[in-house]
């Protein structure tokens, strides 16, 4: 007798390796069972309301393999569709979806907002006398997922490739700045962080001996703008020039801020961005030797761009879709795979689980202790704690004809069994 269906889906901001973390959903749920088909669901949650679900297990066993070279999430898409507890028609279409499509697990790749949805959907499910097993798989560049203690997870998947991204991108931004410095003596960087530091903090890894005229500010750094420019001015007249890496949540006044529907900033499509603030005031105010600030800011090649992805990254995203995967075929839902640093000299980690509820109920912060304070750096013990994430090899892809070879799926869906539905949140927008 064939097993129940599983139904996988992402949801938010995409990464390097959310897919490696989809292929290992994929390939493990061949080892079991009492797991039949497994569907993506097209974009998110989104997805299952509109009922449209792409059969992973009728692709060819290639192009899953390609998941690990695939970044972001062009696969089987992600969302920002956030379900409230007012939106209960929404809550039911899942259930109903789930029921006509003898879906009995339900795997939900994201951060704390899917964490809590894909809590609330197992919780209706037993209300609605649905036997559905709901287990979340952890992923966000922040790695805001978790407690500030570090003890529900590590760290996250995609994380470690943003850091590698950053670490890189510092080295040749360094390059660039002192080939340069005599026209233009300051560069600014701005990273991705709306509120948590972790990845401006990751420029620090470019240079952890401390060589570079290297200046970090993240959101929780304690300092104005005044203090930036004192700081930026005494590098000049130290080293002559400096580069600046400071976080698109850096409190510089209104930017003309656009929010999306998970609440989050939008950064990169506000009418300002920091990096341009901070240039326009260093150049008005004055650099302590002749020259200009200049400015750069990359976008979401922060988290797409797989040339820099963390081999380390990837297998870890790789054994936590697996681990997902084992926990739902054996009943245990309401938990979040998760990862656990083993304590020692060499960086390992371990597998386990973590209830949903804790999860979704808690949100990181930055280790205040690895702020210096000054604010314009981070701590040895950062470094400690990111350096093993980033790995100490570049990925090799797979090419054809000098392009890089991407899965493409084949569009064998779901045949549906409901009636069309517009999800509850959009028909208010319209």
């Amino acid at each position: 007798m064939p097993g129940k269906n599983l139904v996988v889906a992402q949801s938010g901001g995409p990464t390097c390796v959310i897919n490696s973390s989809l292929q290992g959903v994929v390939e493990a749920a061949r080892c079991f069972e009492n797991i039949g088909t497994v569907y993506g669901a097209a974009h998110g949650i989104e997805g299952v309301l509109t009922e449209d679900l792409i059969s992973l297990s009728a692709q060819t066993e290639e192009e899953i393999s390609l998941l690990r070279y695939t970044p972001v999430a062009g696969s089987i898409g992600t969302c920002r569709y956030k379900l409230k507890s007012w939106q209960t028609e929404d809550f039911e279409r899942i259930i109903n979806v789930f029921k006509a499509h003898e879906v009995g697990y339900f795997l939900y790749n994201g951060g704390n907002d899917s964490m809590d949805t894909a809590n609330k959907i197992a919780e209706l499910a037993k209300v609605r006398g649905l036997d559905l097993v709901a287990v979340g798989v952890p992923k966000t560049i922040d790695n805001d997922v978790g407690d500030s203690e570090f003890q529900l997870i590590d760290h996250t998947p995609g994380y470690g490739s943003a850091a590698k991204y950053w670490m890189h991108a510092v080295q040749y931004a360094n390059e660039e700045n002192k080939g340069s410095c005599p026209a233009d003596p300051v560069l600014v960087m701005q990273a991705m962080g709306r509120k948590i530091g972790f990845i401006p903090a990751a420029a620090r890894l470019a240079d952890p001996k401390r060589e570079f005229p290297l200046l970090i500010y993240m959101a929780e750094s304690p300092c104005s703008l005044e203090q930036l420019h004192e700081q930026v001015n005494q590098k000049l007249r130290e080293c002559g020039r400096c580069v600046v890496v400071i976080s698109e949540g850096f409190h510089v006044g209104d930017l003309g801020e656009l929010k999306d529907s998970f609440g989050h900033t939008t950064f990169s499509s506000s009418q300002m961005t920091v990096c341009q603030k901070v240039v326009n005031y260093l150049n008005e105010k004055g650099l302590a030797v002749p020259g200009n600030a200049r400015g750069n800011v990359p976008g979401t090649d922060q988290r797409h761009s797989m040339a820099y992805a963390s081999v380390v990254d990837l297998d870890e995203a790789y054994a936590l879709g697996q681990k997902a995967c084992e926990l739902a075929a054996r009943g245990e839902g309401g938990f979040m795979s998760t990862l656990f640093r083993v304590p020692g000299p060499i960086y390992s980690v371990s597998y386990g689980k973590v209830p949903l509820e804790q999860v979704a109920n808690s949100e990181r912060t930055f280790p205040q202790a690895w702020i210096t304070p000054n604010g314009c750096d981070v701590t040895d013990d950062f470094i400690r704690y990111a350096k093993p994430l980033v790995g100490h090899e570049m990925l090799t892809l797979p090419m054809v004809d000098g392009r890089q070879r991407i899965t493409r799926f084949q569009p064998i869906f779901a045949e549906k069994r409901l009636e069309s539905y517009v999800p509850q949140a959009k028909r208010i927008e319209k």
